[in-house]
């Protein structure tokens, strides 16, 4: 129906736009006020080649989503009876964002049309299409449902990547032309380094501020503000993908080979913890390590927080503590230390409280650690994309290029496995118990 796009339109001159609108029914006007096809910009449209997977990877805001979405139903209502496979990160993010978010399936037009059944994973459109959800934390579920086409969001979050995505191809086998369309705000991980070198990859890349017209001027303004020009701007908001840093304690390879679904039984568990200097500040980082019988390190969870109060970030601590049993707390002092204990203890931590002092910056002393995940001695339960960016931002010499002012998630990190894995500071000339 379209005959012209709203981008085709606002560059005309004002005398060319009056001239067209004049021509245009009331119907007419209405139908392209809904109408993707006349609103998308030119970088938001399909490949015009042959491809057999789309890869949109771009900015955060520049409208993957609704790309996603749209590609989607439209697919679907031009094929009746196929089969399409929705592959989120987990079940609820393929839900909350790809059928019930704000720019999500029952979000488009048409999508009243639609019937969406949770308990089952699937929405069937009246033509008899079927979209079933999957995620990619499971990978063995995509092992044997075949599909003839495929959505899958955000594989840079993956936990278990490039398992769940060879599940997908190897069951995207229904039909002549079997495609699928990947979204994601790139990160350096394996499964897209992956991609981007295939051949029948056709790559879309976009910057946050293409949508500018639906974000906030403000929004626009301050991220560009704090991240314009930084890794994390290039990565988050211009839809790069950056590659590991030159001497790097971690890079993302280590990371990926240390990945397990599932720890053994564990001999303890400790919290590690990195107060904020100043409340509303920097994040205070909560991150649970154990040691399992195996006598190796296994990162179990990142609670951190953002912007809380200390009483905030100490009933995080408490929550944390009580969800995983933890059998001790260790909480860096060099700011207040008394203070971050009996802050601590305000909080109803009724365990052992081991308050550490650095006495090295924080790059020197996650050396050691870093070496144990060297050793093939350390392993990530899942995957804690804000936690992994920062750990691999650490630079042998004592610099930090990773997100945020500070290496938070990372240092907690250190003190909790330094604790399981290193004792009363062995090894680690840089921590002393207090």
């Amino acid at each position: 129906m379209v005959e012209i796009t709203a981008q085709e339109l606002l560059a005309m001159s004002p005398d060319e736009m009056r001239s067209v609108l004049n021509k245009w029914s009331r119907i007419k006007a209405s139908l392209h006020d809904v109408d993707w096809h006349f609103w998308r910009r030119d970088g938001q449209k399909p490949p015009g080649a042959d491809w057999r997977v789309w890869l949109v990877m771009a900015g955060r805001g520049f409208g993957k989503t609704r790309m996603g979405a749209e590609w989607v139903n439209e697919i679907a209502w031009e094929n009746p009876g196929v089969r399409i496979a929705l592959i989120g990160a987990t079940l609820v993010e393929a839900r909350q964002v790809m059928v019930e978010g704000e720019s999500g399936l029952l979000s488009l037009v048409g999508g009243v049309l639609l019937n969406w059944e949770p308990s089952l994973r699937r929405v069937t459109w009246p033509n008899g299409t079927v979209a079933t959800l999957y995620s990619a934390a499971e990978p063995e579920s995509l092992r044997g449902p075949q599909h003839h086409f495929a959505w899958a969001d955000e594989i840079a979050k993956w936990g278990c990547g490039i398992a769940a995505w060879d599940n997908l191809m190897l069951g995207l086998r229904l039909g002549h032309g079997p495609q699928v369309m990947a979204t994601t705000t790139p990160r350096p991980v394996p499964l897209v380094k992956r991609l981007v070198q295939e051949k029948g990859v056709a790559l879309t890349n976009g910057r946050t501020r293409d949508n500018a017209d639906n974000l906030s001027a403000d929004f626009i303004a301050v991220v560009d503000a704090l991240y314009g020009g930084t890794r994390l701007g290039r990565q988050e908001l211009d839809g790069e993908l950056i590659e590991d840093i030159e001497g790097a304690l971690w890079n993302r390879d280590m990371i990926e080979a240390c990945r397990v679904s599932a720890a053994p039984d564990l001999r303890r568990i400790v919290i590690g913890v990195d107060p904020p200097i100043t409340s509303g500040g920097d994040d205070c980082g909560i991150v649970v390590v154990g040691r399992g019988v195996d006598d190796r390190a296994y990162v179990l969870a990142d609670h951190s927080v953002s912007g809380r109060s200390p009483e905030g970030w100490a009933r995080a601590v408490a929550a944390a503590a009580e969800i995983w049993d933890a059998d001790r707390v260790v909480a860096e002092g060099n700011q207040g230390g008394e203070m971050v204990e009996s802050t601590l203890r305000a909080a109803d931590l009724a365990m052992p409280i081991k308050r550490v002092h650095a006495r090295v910056g924080k790059v020197a002393r996650a050396e050691p650690v870093a070496a144990i995940y060297e050793a093939g001695r350390a392993s990530h339960v899942g995957a804690f994309p804000e936690l992994e960016d920062q750990l691999c931002g650490l630079i042998t010499g004592g610099r930090y290029e990773g997100p945020g002012r500070s290496p938070d998630r990372a240092d907690a990190l250190v003190w909790a496995m330094s604790e399981v894995m290193l004792g009363r500071g062995g090894g680690m000339p840089a921590v002393r118990a207090l």
